[in-house]
């Protein structure tokens, strides 16, 4: 689950192990992914927290061993982590934002 420290990330994960889904979290926030998996551990499910930020191939490459060493084989993939740091317009974007957003919002979904 990325994005999975807060709003909807939270609330997807929390579901799935409502639904009896052992559940990866994984967000830059370790200390908020940690109280998600302590919430989720509450009820009964197995969950780690991984700090990561999947816009960097080397954290990428590090978050599913880490999680497939822990948990298991990957049923589902949640890429709920997405940014938009400007909220312009697609005409005023500047270069670097642009490489910015693409990273963490297509980088990271394809190469997981």
């Amino acid at each position: 689950m990325t994005g999975g420290s807060r709003g909807i990330g939270k609330a997807i994960a929390v579901g799935l192990a409502k639904f009896g889904a052992d559940v990866a979290v994984t967000s830059r926030k370790l200390p908020d992914l940690e109280e998600v998996a302590k919430e989720i551990k509450g009820l009964g499910r197995r969950s780690m927290a991984v700090a990561a930020h999947v816009g960097r191939m080397d954290e990428i490459n590090n978050l599913v061993p880490k999680v497939k060493d822990e948990l298991g084989r990957i049923d589902i993939l949640v890429n709920n982590a997405g940014t938009n740091p400007t909220m312009d317009p697609a005409i005023n974007i500047e270069e670097r934002a642009w490489d910015s957003i693409m990273n963490l919002n297509l980088k990271g979904l394809f190469f997981l």
